[in-house]
């Protein structure tokens, strides 16, 4: 008897000649280093990137949280693939110096590798 195995397939798949991060569990593709808007925030786990788009991912209902920076309407957003929480989705800023990070997305590092074309 041969097993058969279902290769994975994605959503969306970025482009091969861009570095790119990648889900650190099942490596569905996740954002291009080029959609990197900043290095220096914190998610609920540790150190997160702030990306202007991201591919693979779902959206929870978006709720109110306090964080770090004042309040926001945030939507926790999960791998499509393997179906592990990422980060969140920035809705709404509710502080005029905020509203920047509205329709961004938040990926922990814990959750994410860089896949193809790192030095």
């Amino acid at each position: 008897m041969v097993k058969q195995t279902k290769a994975k397939t994605f959503q969306a798949y970025l482009d091969s000649c861009h570095r790119r991060y990648s889900c650190v569990h099942c490596r569905a593709h996740l954002a291009n280093h080029d959609d990197l808007i900043s290095k220096s925030f914190q998610g609920s786990q540790g150190r997160a990137y702030l990306f202007n788009s991201v591919v693979n991912v779902g959206c929870g209902p978006a709720e109110e949280r306090l964080l770090l920076t004042g309040l926001h309407a945030v939507a926790d957003i999960y791998c499509e693939s393997c179906h592990t929480t990422l980060g969140w989705k920035y809705e709404q800023a509710f502080e005029l110096s905020q509203k920047y990070k509205e329709g961004k997305f938040i990926i922990e590092l814990s959750h994410m590798i860089k896949d193809n074309g790192w030095n």
